[in-house]
């Protein structure tokens, strides 16, 4: 019994945890509901900042998971996605 304790209080700790999960890079990282560039790329062009600078953006998706994507400007001044990784919070995600 007292070998299993701390095996036990193991598997509890790491169900608390919070997980990560890289879901892509490349060009054929497609956008999804709460990327900036979902429907479309957005009205206003980002005219001050240089080309290819990295904009960073977060929001939660339809699952309440937090979802960090990042793009890159072009040369026409429309974005790219490059980047998206979602972090799974293991105790809400049951």
């Amino acid at each position: 019994m007292k070998s299993t304790l701390p095996a036990i209080f193991a598997a509890l700790m790491l169900g608390a945890c919070t997980s990560t999960q890289t879901v892509g890079y490349g060009p054929n990282l497609e956008p999804i509901p709460g990327s900036i560039t979902y429907g479309g790329q957005p009205r206003t062009k980002l005219t001050k900042a240089p080309v290819g600078s990295i904009v960073p953006h977060r929001f939660r998706d339809k699952f309440g998971r937090q979802v960090s994507e990042t793009y890159v400007i072009q040369p026409d001044r429309s974005l790219r996605l490059i980047s998206r990784r979602i972090d799974y919070d293991l105790m809400t995600d049951r």
